[in-house]
Order: structure tokens, then C-alpha cells, then sequence
């Protein structure tokens, strides 16, 4: 134990930095220490109350909030009284995560902060997922907080990609009333429809009004919290959900994802297009599989070469300013790997071609400031 015998005010400061995992905020902060005691002996007994019954992190929080309390109390000196929230409780903390804000609130508007990109392509297998799975890590691993919006309903894969599935199944978000709190793997916030499904070879056979609706409730109920970043892992092509993403979110800047063939890119095209029709601006463009190097040091391209620059060209002729080849990534072993694993290539294997590819466009992305033109900053002229 130590010297001084603790005091209630030095156990709470100590709490303070105790983090909910899945909120990302203080425990003190959210309202969960429903009390600190400290008897004649020193010896501190804390309560807490967990969100939900059957909380997912409530292990890691009991874990944290026992070793802050020992800090001050010393080793074996503190006991944890867990609870759970009432309803009028959780209520209180979801008032308090919208900021006063009323329930169903679209958090990505024009007014918000929040970059967001909408990473798409024109026809499927030119690993689209796969790239905004390793740039949401990448940005992730230099500071940024980001959120993925698994946009592709009937194909979701970033589930899988980023390691939130167990025994076949995709992690499921917890819930605190109406707010849907997004799991969280490798620093990135995520919420995929692959999370509310609970037979692993379901299919998910929806039409526009339906796809429409899941893409506004991702966008409203799911608490990603104050962003630096926000990337929507589109479907291929130019249907629903492209069209229902360029009306929610007109301001998205777009990513086009394509591999070197014509053929990939002459489609790759169609998809900036429909975006910005719908008033979104083609932030770049990036090639996929663009080269497997041999042993030798020579590239065998595949697939082809200079469909990138095509489509950054031809997309280019439709805007203000022109759209470059944010990057080449080449053909990668790891990078499928990574995929397959659950385990990113910028995180499992960062010297990789492949993952200095994909974390140079990250660099590249964190470096842009949060701009406050156009945007609304509450304040009235007197």
C-alpha cells in the first residue's frame, strides 16, 4: 500500500484516465463511476456501471478501472462494484454523446468537419475494399480518427478484412438505447450490414428503398463520434447505393479505384461520373495490381498498364482542378495475405510495396486540414 492513505479525489482523477473502449471517452466523463469509497484501512471500492448488460468490453474496463484504483490504493487494495446503467441512465449518456442534439441526427453534413471519401469503382474485383481497408489503418496509424461505412450491402467484406469476425460471423455493434455503437478494430470505427446478419451464408436481397434506408441509419444512429475522417466502401457500379451516397452526402470527395486494364478503367470511369452528377468531386484516382515485381527487379504487369492514368486524365477534363494518380499499387502476396488474415499489410508487413503504396495516399490525405469554408460556425451577428 502506499504511503499516504488514499483519498476519494485522488482515485477519481486516477479514473480519469480510464477510457470506454467502444466510446472512446473517460469513464468519468460518461457518467459510469457511480461512486468511490475508501475505507478506515485504505482500502477503495469503486462502482461502476456498465452501458448494457452483457457489455462486450466490460472485462477491459474492469481490468482498467481496478489497476487505476490500485495505483492510488496499491495492489490488491481496491474491489469493483459493477452495475448496470438504468434506462433514464443511458438515455442521459446518449443525450450527452449528441451534444443536446435530438435522436436521428445525420452526423456528415456539409456543416461537419468530418473529410469524407467515398472510395469507389466501376466494376467489382479491383479490390476497392481492400484499399479502404489498409488506408482507414494507415490514416488510423498516424493520429487521424476514422470511420468506415461498409456502403457495399449486398457484397460487405471489410468485416472480414479488419478482423471483426468470429466463428464465421461479423462482431455486432452494441447498442445504448437507440445509438449504435460501432466496433472498433486496429484504431478504425466500423459498422458493415454484415454485423446485423446471423446466418454466415445469408444473402442480403434488398432493393432501393430499403438500401437507401440502411445507408441514412449508418450515417444517423451509429455513433462514430467526432471524425477526422470518414471513408464508404462503395459497391461497384452506379446504382442505388452510389446515387443514395451522392444525396446524402454531396460534399464527398470520391476515390476511384481501378486496375491498369482498359477494360477496368474504361468502367472505373462511369463511377466518377455518376459522382460527380450528383455534386461530388473526384479527389483522385488509385491503380490496383498495377505490376508484380520479380525476383530479378523487372515488373510483370498482368493486367495491363496506364489504366490509372486514363481514367485520372479522362476525369480530369470534368472539373476545376485535375485529378491525379494518388498511387500505384502493385500486385502483393501480403497484401491478400492481410486481407485473408484479418490483419491490414500496413500493419502486418509496412515495408511492403504494396503497404508504402497505400501509406503514402494516407500521408497524403492526413496532411489536408479540415477546412471551415462554406461550412456554418454557429455564430449570430449582433
Amino acid at each position: 500500500m502506499t504511503d499516504a492513505l488514499p483519498t476519494a479525489d485522488r482515485v477519481l482523477s486516477a479514473l480519469a484516465g480510464v477510457t470506454d473502449p467502444e466510446i472512446r471517452k473517460p469513464i468519468t466523463e460518461l457518467d459510469m463511476v457511480s461512486g468511490v469509497t475508501v475505507a478506515d484501512d485504505g482500502h477503495v471500492t469503486v462502482g461502476i456501471l456498465l452501458t448494457i448488460v452483457g457489455c462486450p468490453a466490460a472485462q477491459r474496463i474492469e481490468s482498467d478501472v481496478r489497476a487505476a484504483a490500485e495505483s492510488v490504493a496499491g495492489a490488491g487494495n481496491a474491489s469493483i462494484d459493477v452495475g448496470i446503467m438504468t434506462r433514464e441512465q443511458r438515455e442521459a449518456l446518449t443525450e450527452k454523446l449528441r451534444g443536446g442534439k435530438a435522436a436521428r441526427v445525420f452526423q456528415f453534413g456539409p456543416e461537419s468537419l468530418t473529410r469524407v471519401y467515398a472510395i469507389t469503382s466501376g466494376k467489382g474485383g479491383v479490390g476497392k475494399s481492400t484499399i479502404t481497408a489498409n488506408l482507414a489503418v494507415a490514416l488510423a496509424r498516424q493520429g487521424l480518427r476514422v470511420g468506415i461505412v461498409d456502403a457495399d450491402v449486398h457484397g460487405f467484406s471489410i468485416p472480414g478484412l479488419l478482423g471483426l469476425v468470429h466463428d464465421g460471423l461479423a462482431v455486432k455493434p452494441t447498442q445504448v438505447g437507440d445509438m449504435i455503437l460501432p466496433p472498433i478494430s486496429h484504431d478504425v470505427k466500423v459498422i458493415s450490414i454484415g454485423m446485423f446478419i446471423d446466418d454466415a451464408s445469408a444473402a442480403v436481397a434488398w432493393r432501393g428503398p430499403m438500401l437507401h434506408r440502411t445507408i441514412n441509419q449508418f450515417l444517423t444512429d451509429v455513433y462514430f463520434g467526432d471524425l477526422d475522417i470518414l471513408l464508404l466502401d462503395l459497391p461497384p457500379g452506379t446504382g442505388d447505393v452510389a446515387i443514395t451516397v451522392g444525396q446524402l452526402l454531396p460534399h464527398a470527395e470520391v476515390i476511384v479505384v481501378t486496375t491498369p486494364q482498359p477494360a477496368a478503367s474504361d468502367v472505373a470511369e462511369r463511377s466518377g461520373i455518376v459522382a460527380r452528377q450528383t455534386g461530388q468531386t473526384v479527389y483522385g484516382v488509385i491503380e490496383n495490381m498495377s505490376g508484380l515485381t520479380q525476383p530479378d527487379g523487372t515488373v510483370l504487369e498482368l493486367f495491363g498498364s496506364g489504366g490509372g492514368a486514363d481514367v485520372a486524365g479522362r476525369l480530369s477534363a470534368g472539373q476545376d482542378t485535375p485529378v491525379p494518380v494518388l498511387a500505384q499499387v502493385p500486385l502483393s502476396v501480403a497484401l491478400r495475405g492481410g486481407g485473408d488474415d484479418g490483419v491490414p499489410v500496413v500493419i502486418a508487413h509496412p515495408d511492403d510495396p504494396a503497404a508504402v503504396a497505400i501509406t503514402a495516399v494516407a500521408t497524403r490525405l492526413a496532411t489536408r486540414a479540415r477546412g471551415l469554408s462554406g461550412r456554418s460556425l454557429g455564430i449570430t451577428p449582433l
